[in-house]
């Protein structure tokens, strides 16, 4: 059970509609603060990305095969990471010689703005030209808490079913873009039929853009990377 945002409500002793008014206290509030983050975003002139996926999906190795890319073009990054505990993910970044600040949600599974509001206060975003969020491994939460990004990427990855979009629809539905990842598995996975995933993200909205990739070979990672230099660069040129 997360205990910041109800998610056993529906076990709990107190009537529907008085869980339904609290959330939706609790989710205006995180959005006002949400708010406040962008803001603060948007004065520095970074770009905020938040990547959401399932566990394992694979989102620090595609964070550090995109710093490589991206240090490499002189691309300032920071990340921010959310765990229920461990700095496992933080200390892996941090190796590439990136600010990396860990958030530990304990029971929470998904970060809220008032914990990227702390984080950052940690980070200098004069220095700083894209910060990644790593969201909490979860389908459901995170994709209900704004936290101040610009823009939501989810991952899937070809160890998972290819009907995950079908199956959680919202946060699908919410992404600016795509990323099916570990494509290097695909040919030991017959299970996952790339063609259908790409349905079922189109079937929820046709617009989405997909890219096929492998952060482990490098393969298909061209598309994202030069969508997040053209995210950097429309944001330099806006100050």
């Amino acid at each position: 059970m997360c205990v910041s945002c109800g998610c056993g409500a529906a076990a709990s002793p107190i009537s529907s509609h008085h869980a339904i008014s609290v959330m939706e206290d609790l989710l205006s509030a995180n959005d006002h603060e949400a708010q406040h983050n962008r803001e603060h975003l948007d004065r520095h002139g970074v770009v905020a990305v938040n990547l959401m996926s399932a566990p394992g999906s694979g989102k620090t190795s595609l964070l550090e095969s995109t710093i490589r890319a991206l240090s490499a073009k002189g691309v300032r990054v920071a990340v921010i990471e959310g765990d229920l505990e461990t700095e496992n993910d933080a200390e892996r970044i941090r190796r590439h010689g990136v600010p990396a600040i860990q958030i530990t949600t304990g029971s929470a599974c998904h970060l809220d703005a008032a914990m990227v509001h702390e984080a950052l206060h940690h980070l200098d975003l004069d220095g700083i030209d894209i910060l990644f969020i790593e969201n909490v491994g979860n389908l459901v939460c995170p994709a209900e808490f704004a936290l101040g990004q610009h823009w939501d990427v989810v991952l899937l990855s070809v160890t998972e079913g290819d009907d995950k979009p079908a199956k959680y629809p919202i946060i699908f539905r919410g992404a600016a873009r795509v990323l099916i990842t570990k494509g290097d598995l695909l040919p030991h996975i017959e299970e996952f039929d790339l063609d259908r995933a790409v349905e079922a993200v189109h079937d929820l909205d046709a617009e989405i853009p997909i890219d096929f990739l492998s952060a482990k070979t490098g393969a298909g990672m061209e598309s994202w990377l030069d969508w997040l230099t053209g995210l950097i660069a429309e944001k330099q040129g806006q100050g």
